[in-house]
């Protein structure tokens, strides 16, 4: 694995929803370094990515209501684990679950293995709720796949918080995740 700053020279072999996520990045001027891969499907794969980025991918859980009413992007550091009744609480939300694929496909465009705070790009009726833990906006950095899992980023958090998520139109909600 190698570390490129910016998109691909080209998009030879590339699936459109990840060229989409470099045009809207590029358009917004937000710099980021990019790294390819194989699919990472082991802890072991994702260390090694977090290690040719520099920084650690965070954990991003799309989630739904029981009646599938309300959608969620929950993002928290990749080493807390994640609680239900401890979010639950935080967002006025029972019964929590992972929204199934069809849905990542209908509100981000995205399929499982992928999910990514970049698909809100796609959600352009904002209905999805963007969750972020207390912890990920601490940090420098943040970590994510371009809606695809063949490749990750690298972008300074403060832009993705102040120009991204600001363009997609989306609001944040800061959660507290004790996740121990």
């Amino acid at each position: 694995m190698e570390l490129y700053d910016g998109r691909p020279e080209n998009g030879e072999g590339r699936l459109e929803r990840e060229i989409r996520t470099y045009d809207f990045l590029d358009s917004l001027g937000i710099k980021y370094n990019r790294t390819d891969h194989v699919a990472a499907t082991t802890m072991e794969a994702c260390n090694e990515i977090d290690a040719v980025l520099g920084v650690v991918i965070c954990k991003n859980l799309f989630l739904c209501n029981r009646q599938k009413t309300k959608f969620y992007l929950l993002m928290m550091p990749g080493d807390k684990k994640f609680k239900t009744k401890e979010l639950s609480s935080q967002i006025n939300s029972a019964r929590l679950s992972f929204a199934g694929p069809e849905d990542m496909l209908k509100y981000l465009d995205i399929e499982p293995g992928a999910v990514s705070v970049m698909g809100l790009m796609n959600d352009k009726e904002c209905k999805v709720q963007l969750l972020i833990d207390e912890d990920v906006l601490e940090g420098e950095y943040i970590g994510c796949h371009p809606c695809v899992c063949t490749s990750s980023l690298k972008m300074r958090t403060d832009d993705v918080v102040k120009k991204f998520i600001s363009a997609t139109g989306h609001s944040i909600k800061t959660v507290h995740l004790v996740g121990e």
